[in-house]
């Protein structure tokens, strides 16, 4: 009787088989046509700030993958909306949706704007777990939350760990210089960054436009203007012509150390001027104890088409006398 009843169940079977693979391919597509509907409206919560609606409509959707909630981790973050974005993340966790390096970076801006360093070590911790603290944009992004979250020695530490490649990254890169440096800078350790500046370059790495301003802020902060000097050259030589944020740097470096003459030549050559760029000079004159050009530079940078704002009105207020680095 089993030999009857085999052949007549088998077609059965496979009809089955057919409709739940089926079943399962529409939910799946359903899925997928869910994220693609509500991926839009949220960016345009978003863009539009209207963020309660924007969350509403991310828990409403009940499957997300990594791309699409990577996309909104960034809107929210970009938005400054960071509480959000690491909620997001954690329902991600949950949800054991695998997170990338492009997942972690706006992440650890947000936990760092945060301000929590606890939570920050957990991060770490997490990107440890899945593999990606040997990531290099990962684990440069760690290093400046540890700079501007943690103490000199801490941020200090884990960027010497990058040399081990069992503890952070397998190489030092320039990102991960940057991170440091203007983490040191930031924290007023102007020396230290001056130095770790002296050794990125004698260990061979290529300076770029994000490196500059950070050091020369922190050879300003001590007015070492001989080796700020030899930073402006170093930026020629890396650079070419260098980006207006190099140039604002420039200027504002040699009004700090009272050379004034240096810092109109740097503002002379900018091939594009902001704001920032006519304030640097205009305050520069102004706290050296040079009204004259400083009043004006400042009729230039109206007849040039930008107006004054804040910045530009508090320079003037109690003009200091002139002091030579």
């Amino acid at each position: 009787m089993e030999m009857y009843v085999l052949p007549n169940i088998l077609p059965f079977t496979r009809k089955l088989h057919r409709q739940r693979v089926h079943s399962l391919a529409s939910i799946h597509i359903a899925a997928e046509t869910q994220q693609a509907h509500a991926l839009g409206p949220l960016a345009t919560y978003c863009e539009s700030k209207a963020f309660s609606y924007a969350r509403q409509l991310f828990g409403e959707t009940y499957h997300w993958d990594l791309i699409s909630a990577t996309s909104i981790i960034g809107l929210f973050a970009r938005h400054n909306r960071h509480k959000e974005a690491i909620d997001i993340f954690s329902r991600m966790l949950v949800l054991d949706t695998r997170s990338n390096g492009f997942t972690f970076g706006p992440v650890i801006h947000s936990y760092t704007a945060t301000g929590n360093i606890t939570t920050a070590k957990q991060l770490h911790a997490c990107a440890t777990k899945v593999g990606l603290h040997s990531d290099v944009f990962v684990g440069s992004s760690l290093l400046d939350s540890y700079a501007k979250l943690t103490t000199t020695e801490e941020a200090q530490r884990a960027f010497q760990d990058i040399d081990n490649p069992n503890v952070e990254m397998p190489d030092r890169n320039v990102v991960s210089w940057n991170a440091v440096i203007g983490g040191y800078s930031q924290m007023g350790h102007n020396e230290e960054a001056v130095n770790l500046f002296v050794e990125m370059i004698r260990e061979g790495l290529r300076p770029n436009e994000s490196t500059f301003p950070c050091v020369l802020s922190a050879a300003a902060n001590i007015a070492a203007l001989g080796m700020g000097k030899s930073f402006h050259a170093c930026a020629i030589k890396s650079l070419g012509k260098h980006d207006v944020f190099v140039g604002n740097s420039l200027i504002n470096f040699y009004a700090k150390c009272g050379s004034m003459e240096d810092g109109l030549l740097a503002f002379d050559r900018l091939a594009q001027r902001s704001i920032v760029s006519w304030n640097s000079l205009i305050c520069g004159y102004a706290q050296n104890g040079r009204g004259k050009e400083a009043i004006d530079y400042f009729r230039r940078m109206k007849a040039s088409g930008f107006k004054p704002n804040s910045v530009t009105l508090l320079s003037f207020v109690g003009m200091q006398p002139r002091r030579p680095c």
